[in-house]
């Protein structure tokens, strides 16, 4: 059994998020999770809301209350609709805990004493007409690089390249609008990346088998232009994590929060820590490298925007502060998800946001869809066509068809208990052959986390089980040899259960129902795949499940078209 440290990029606390930020993170975490669990691995998993920065300052005054309390019924709600899609979180932090507070001071004063923490007064943009400091994402502009009209003051999405407000081309408030902007001299404290390049250069380079998205992206921002640039981890905010607290090394920094990118990745520490604190369980050896965390793998999980600060970023934190802290080992990147055309779009109500796609369908539906479209190689695109497609040929008529099939016949013929019937011949040990080759397949497509070819797999598992069905017709064959469609009945009621446990990554609900079923908890992985078709016994007694999966209809693809349509131009 290995032991498993399993984060996803920890979702913004300003508001609830649309499915494309589900599957670019959460979701294939929990996949994995899930999967290793299910292979008898210990998993720690861990997420939490990223709850400081001018984001949440704004919301909370949007909806007239303080920033604390917004931060606090936000997380309840997220946390809600995590539940709702059975993300299996072993805790589900904040970023505001106490725990981030010292850990963040902890790195920070460690980086001093180290040499890479400088004190810099600088001129940064100040909106006259919102009366405060602009953070970078705030301030949008021309991107210097390649003529984006809407990079921001950080990073341009366009091409990524790293910015400063300053080098945007007609810059403006994206609070206000407003384009009176001015200059104003203040101070902060900048992480000296450029005196850790070559230290993650290297360690960069050692990491072969990470993803050509993650590698490229990181690649892209140490090599660029004048290469990896010293980064500014404080601001002129009032909500975050105190920049001057006792025992800091520097003055003069009262009134200024550490920058939201410097504290947040150090919250997936923080929140190993809650979990401790919440159930008595050992953070450090999952953690600390001196403190058994070295035989830990660990495997980060976002979109493509997020690989440069868990690259490059959080690594110089982490090796900058010369502790024995547990460094990732994988980071799992993808693309964007699209929306119909275009892109999802809170302000215009475009898409299907995830507590509105849980009022529509069970999160089983969802689950499926966007993990089987997984925006692993390049940008995917949503549609309601392809969703409703997609759930009713491969959920409705692939999986849930065997399930009723199976089921309400050998109800129907040989009452609610596994028949005994005769022996197997070489047609089902064709389909045991077949299945055990492709559940091989889908196994290490699961431990590469190569979503998509997993989730194909694992269909043509489902499918082999119908086709075999289909070719031995023991509807038909029960008229003249009963002895013989009992055993093929009793094969297809213990592939159910085998179903329900290879398919639970990715469907919970729909496996949990399965299992229900067949009357078992036998979760057991399907090693020895004969063995495991014969884990219900003869005489074992199963009832008839509800429906699994209930297709979608034209008139309900029509009218969710429209009404997610949002506000286009």
């Amino acid at each position: 059994m290995a032991r498993h440290l399993i984060t996803s990029a920890i979702p913004y606390i300003n508001g609830i998020k649309h499915l494309g930020n589900l599957v670019g993170s959460q979701l294939p975490a929990d996949l994995y999770a899930r999967y290793l669990r299910a292979r008898g691995h210990e998993v720690l998993f861990l997420c939490a809301t990223d709850e400081h920065g001018t984001p949440a300052e704004l919301a909370a005054a949007k909806a007239g209350k303080p920033v604390g309390d917004y931060c606090t019924e936000m997380h309840a709600v997220q946390a809600e609709i995590a539940r709702g899609f059975a993300l299996s979180f072993d805790h589900f932090g904040r970023s505001s805990s106490a725990e981030n507070k010292v850990l963040t001071q902890h790195f920070a004063k460690q980086l001093a004493s180290e040499g890479l923490i400088r004190e810099v007064t600088e001129k940064q943009m100040y909106s006259v007409a919102d009366g405060r400091f602009l953070p970078d994402r705030y301030i949008e502009g021309t991107c210097p690089n390649c003529g984006f009209e809407s990079a921001r003051g950080d990073q341009c999405d366009n091409c990524t390249k790293q910015l400063d407000p300053v080098d945007l081309i007609n810059p403006r408030s994206t609070v206000s609008g407003s384009t009176d902007l001015e200059l104003r001299e203040t101070k902060h404290l900048y992480l000296k990346q450029s005196d850790m390049r070559q230290k993650l250069q290297d360690w960069i380079d050692s990491k072969h088998d990470w993803p050509v998205l993650t590698t490229s992206i990181a690649k892209k921002w140490l090599n660029d232009g004048d290469g990896l640039q010293d980064r500014g981890i404080t601001r002129d905010l009032k909500w975050g994590v105190p920049a001057q607290f006792e025992g800091a090394p520097w003055a003069g920094m009262d009134g200024k929060v550490f920058y939201v990118w410097f504290d947040a990745p150090i919250e997936y520490i923080a929140c190993a820590q809650e979990w401790a604190a919440a159930t008595g369980g050992d953070w450090e050896r999952w953690w600390r490298t001196d403190k058994g965390a070295d035989d830990v793998t660990y495997t980060q999980f976002m979109g493509k925007d997020n690989v440069p600060f868990h690259t490059l970023s959080f690594p110089a934190t982490i090796l900058g502060s010369n502790e024995p802290w547990k460094l990732v080992d994988y980071i799992k990147s993808f693309n964007y998800l699209n929306y119909d055309g275009g892109q999802f779009s809170t302000s215009r109500g475009r898409g299907v946001f995830m507590d509105q796609a849980l009022s529509l369908l069970p999160a089983d539906y969802w689950r499926w869809w966007l993990l089987s479209h997984a925006p692993e190689s390049s940008d995917a695109e949503f549609t309601w066509e392809n969703f409703q497609q997609s759930a009713n040929k491969d959920l409705a008529d692939v999986l849930g068809n065997l399930v009723s099939r199976v089921t309400k016949f050998c109800r129907s013929k040989f009452g609610e208990a596994v028949p005994e019937g005769g022996t197997w011949g070489p047609t089902e040990d064709a389909l045991i052959a077949e299945i055990e080759g492709r559940l091989r397949a889908y196994e290490g497509f699961m431990e590469s986390m190569d979503v998509r070819k997993a989730a194909i797999e694992l269909r043509s598992i489902w499918v082999a089980g119908n086709e075999y069905l289909q070719a031995s017709a023991p509807w038909t064959v029960v008229k003249t040899d009963p002895e013989q469609a009992a055993a093929q009945i009793r094969l297809a009621l213990n592939l159910i259960r085998v179903y329900a446990v290879i398919s639970q990554p990715f469907i919970p609900t729909a496996a949990g129902s399965m299992m229900a079923g067949m009357k078992t908890d036998d979760w057991s992985w399907p090693t020895d795949l004969r063995a495991a078709l014969n884990a219900l016994p003869v005489g074992h007694v199963f009832e008839v499940p509800e429906v699994l999966f209930r297709k979608i209809t034209d008139d309900e693809r029509v009218d969710w078209q429209e009404r997610f349509a949002g506000v286009r131009g």
